[in-house]
């Protein structure tokens, strides 16, 4: 256990003098939930939760405000923040059933009862820093076996009466899968599989901002998000949830592109050659992650509608669009990305045909012109990219390849000055108002001017201008 000692000591040395505090006021300090368990697994510790056991919120708040600035957002739920230390100090509690709980805080609760009511048995597990500080040893309070399912890589309910009380368990279930590559055991496989995903007091829909929370941590921290959507599967719950990728199942392909098989095994393996591109630096933050993972993610949803018998589908990448947006408003509330999603499926096709093609400067421009400013032409790209790793014909992982494809696309974006965006359009309005007045047909000349700005690479005004009105006369 010295080694666990070794990797909290740094992160809770800046707060000893609070905790030292805090139990010369009687409390018993216990680190609790996902920094425990990510200590045990071996991953990067980031963020502490502490509960406070065997003191009041009333003295709590008095001891804490002695340190800073404390913040009362969570009050109600026990929970409070100090200024400078990204931290929530919480105490136990018992909480009714429902969205909106009626919570009842309980400083005697006690560390057992307090961790039976986390979700899942790695989550509820608990060191006592009191001990930690005064012995400089961390043991681990493991009532529930957190230790022994981790080590058999196995996701298991504490309490399963309490686990369906809050049906976004079943989403924590499933982002946990691929963030850990863990499974369940038979018996929360049972449990999720027949769970309302309702809330238990008013019966309405889960509120999508829990889910898309949820969703955002699949696809952002996951090696193999893929995982998480076998899994729905394996428990006959996709085509309930997602049936535009349940359908995905039983859309063939043609062997000699896609040896992989079907379309759903292929937006598989793309998924998670996708979820390598943020530990590989491809994509610069979570935004940008999320956008390329639901890009790859729906990028081949019309394929469904446009599969032929002879396993052709000719204009997928249009069809796509309106399955695309339906599927996201399912994952996120965010409009503008589903917006920019419909645009990646819409062109995910281009970049290597204009990289098979040898294409001219001009046909870069455009296409990044089509893409305007809402995506960029390196994250349609990366979206091309995972395409063409998603068909291996011999396992699920995906491929490593085609990376001379992309670098061969961005090199050639860099040459025209699109990657990041479109170029810039040299003629303006106020080249024109002197003639023509604000409205659409102004805008109607800028784009004719614009479009014959990137087709014969002219860039001078004057000349810009020139075609423009010549446009505009012959129109009189």
């Amino acid at each position: 256990m010295k080694t666990y000692f070794n990797l909290l000591e740094p992160l809770i040395s800046p707060i000893k003098p609070i905790l030292e505090t805090l139990i010369a006021a009687g409390a018993t300090p216990y680190l609790v939930g996902g920094c425990v368990r990510d200590m045990v697994i071996g991953r990067p510790l980031k963020d502490l939760d502490l509960e406070l056991h065997g003191i009041t919120l009333e003295k709590t708040q008095q001891v804490l405000t002695s340190f800073g600035h404390v913040s009362l957002v969570g009050k109600q739920f026990g929970v409070l923040r100090l200024a400078a230390y990204d931290i929530d100090w919480s105490l136990p509690r018992a909480d009714s059933l429902g969205r909106k709980p009626t919570v009842a805080i309980d400083p005697h609760l006690g560390i057992m009862a307090a961790c039976k009511r986390r979700d899942l048995t790695m989550n509820a597990m608990a060191i006592d820093l009191g001990i930690m500080l005064s012995t400089k040893e961390v043991i681990i309070i493991d009532h529930y076996g957190g230790l022994n399912d981790i080590y058999n890589q196995q996701l298991r309910a504490v309490d399963e009466e309490l686990f369906i009380q809050d049906p976004l368990r079943f989403f924590r279930v499933m982002q946990f899968i691929g963030r850990f590559q863990m499974q369940p055991d038979k018996a929360l496989n049972i449990l999720c599989q027949r769970m309302s995903l309702n809330d238990p007091v008013s019966g309405n829909h889960l509120a999508l901002e829990r889910v898309s929370g949820e969703i955002k941590k699949l696809f952002t921290l996951s090696e193999r998000p893929s995982l998480a959507f076998r899994w729905l599967a394996h428990i006959n719950k996709l085509h309930d949830l997602f049936p535009e990728l349940a359908i995905l199942q039983d859309t063939p392909q043609r062997p000699d592109y896609h040896p992989e098989g079907s379309v759903f095994e292929h937006t598989m393996q793309a998924i998670d050659a996708a979820a390598r591109f943020k530990k590989n630096k491809l994509v610069t933050d979570d935004q940008e992650c999320m956008l390329i993972m639901l890009g790859v993610l729906c990028h081949d949803l019309g394929k469904t509608l446009t599969t032929t018998p002879d396993l052709k589908a000719h204009g997928h990448d249009e069809a796509g669009v309106p399955i695309a947006q339906a599927l996201c408003k399912k994952l996120t509330n965010n409009q503008e990305l589903i917006k920019a999603v419909e645009i990646l499926v819409r062109h995910h096709l281009a970049p290597f045909i204009l990289v098979a093609s040898h294409s001219s400067p001009r046909a870069y421009k455009r296409l990044a012109a089509r893409l305007g400013h809402t995506v960029t032409m390196r994250q349609l790209g990366l979206v091309a990219l995972a395409d063409r790793q998603g068909r291996n014909g011999q396992g699920h992982e995906p491929l490593s390849n085609n990376m001379d494809l992309f670098t061969a696309f961005l090199q050639q974006c860099d040459a025209t000055a699109v990657t990041h965006g479109p170029e810039a359009p040299v003629l303006l309005g106020r080249h024109l108002v002197d003639i023509v007045a604000p409205g659409p047909k102004l805008g109607e000349l800028l784009q004719k001017a614009y479009t014959y700005q990137i087709e014969k690479g002219v860039t001078d005004v004057d000349a810009l201008r020139t075609y423009a009105l010549k446009n505009y006369k012959s129109r009189r």
